[in-house]
């Protein structure tokens, strides 16, 4: 009987903890490694289909939408809140809505998952950047950025706005700093081939701010804290500041002909991940003009910053995924998160929250749900062929 009773009491707590407030569940939720956040989903869009899939981790339920067009490239906003359906080969954009609004501790619910109204017509739109409430593509087709304001996605009749900055046609890419300006890439022809040579400085309206002063070889792959614009060169990376200023960072000895076609941004101002396919990932400081080793391989099938930008996900082409803390560089967690038998035509896909990776399967159309917290593998039936995903929400569990 008393040994009964204790059960009851030890069950009765339990209850009135978790109950008690939201942030207590939240907390008990990171340190047992529960569940996914309460308002955070994953959108995964179809490479044969119009059908997007929009899965909800925390309750294992999977809602069904369908785009303008099949394949297509998805992309998160600045605020969370919001994705961009980038349709390059159609010259279309299109948005949609989590209808979760962030409010610094705590989210509000505004309405159901669904479509925006903000689109975008333009020439392969292809590269996409968000700062600022801003969404912004780079148009392959015409050498052209599209912009956007976040606040604009609901508003009838809304479209991208074309900035013409004169710039050749190119294979581009374009950065927002925090003064309101954008760096972007243009294209002088001394080199053959789409990608471009130089990076310049223009205003809302396309004007030159500050024009290039370092020509290169090649440029491919960028982010931005605000301050710092870095690019990806074969001369080096390429370091653009808001005021102008242009430096080259060495790459590491060793590097030969490789260089860094991917950079990433991380949570730390300055601090940037630099990836090629035949070297590796590596810490970029731009201020003290160092490049650190964060994991070298020639096998990395794909390297993604985490959500937050804390972490770094380096999925191996074994199937052996290693998560690593971008502020102490070390191994956190190391599982074989897939098989390593997929499709070579469409490779599996990867994004990385604070407690879960999430792969697509496009083998078995499932996603495959990788507890970092603690050890456990999970798979959820989604759209047949998952092309590419992103997340969209907020990693937060605590409602208004």
């Amino acid at each position: 009987m008393k040994k009964q009773l204790s059960k009851y009491l030890i069950l009765f707590a339990s209850i009135s903890l978790l109950l008690s407030c939201n942030d207590t569940q939240d907390e008990l939720e990171i340190e047992e490694g529960i569940t996914e956040h309460k308002y955070l989903r994953i959108l995964i869009s179809d490479e044969l289909t119009t059908e997007l899939s929009l899965v909800n981790p925390f309750l294992d339920e999977v809602e069904t939408f369908n785009a303008k067009f099949a394949k297509s490239a998805l992309y998160t906003t600045e605020s969370g809140r919001f994705a961009a359906l980038i349709h390059r080969d159609n010259n279309f954009t299109e948005t949609f809505d989590s209808g979760y609004e962030f409010h610094g501790d705590h989210v509000d619910v505004r309405g159901t998952p669904k479509f925006g109204a903000l689109v975008g017509n333009s020439l392969a739109p292809t590269h996409f950047k968000s700062k600022k409430g801003e969404l912004m593509t780079f148009n392959d087709g015409d050498g052209t950025l599209s912009i956007g304001k976040e606040s604009d996605i609901h508003t009838p009749g809304a479209e991208l706005k074309t900035i013409d900055a004169g710039i050749l046609k190119h294979h581009g890419a374009m950065a927002t700093f925090n003064n309101g300006n954008y760096a972007i890439t243009e294209k002088d022809n001394t080199i053959p081939g789409a990608l471009p040579e130089r990076v310049k400085i223009i205003d809302a309206n396309g004007n030159t701010m500050h024009a290039s002063t370092i020509a290169t070889t090649g440029i491919h792959g960028n982010a931005t804290d605000g301050t710092f614009a870095v690019f990806g060169s074969k001369e080096g990376i390429l370091v653009v500041e808001s005021n102008g200023n242009q430096k080259l960072i060495s790459l590491p000895l060793g590097f030969d002909t490789a260089w860094f076609g991917t950079i990433r941004e991380t949570a730390v101002n300055g601090k940037f991940i630099g990836y090629t396919r035949l070297k590796g990932a590596f810490l970029i400081d731009v201020e003290e003009e160092k490049v650190t080793p964060i994991y070298e391989s020639t096998d990395i099938m794909h390297c993604v910053t985490s959500f937050n930008n804390n972490k770094l996900g380096v999925l191996l082409n074994s199937g052996t995924l290693k998560v690593i803390d971008l502020f102490s560089l070390s191994v956190v967690k190391e599982v074989q998160a897939i098989d390593s038998d997929f499709e070579p035509t469409q490779k599996p896909q990867i994004i990385l929250s604070e407690r879960f990776a999430y792969i697509t399967s496009p083998k078995t159309g499932e996603l495959v749900q990788v507890n970092l917290q603690a050890t456990g593998i999970k798979k959820i039936k989604v759209t047949q062929t998952p092309y590419r995903l992103t997340f969209i929400g907020h990693e937060n569990s605590i409602d208004h």
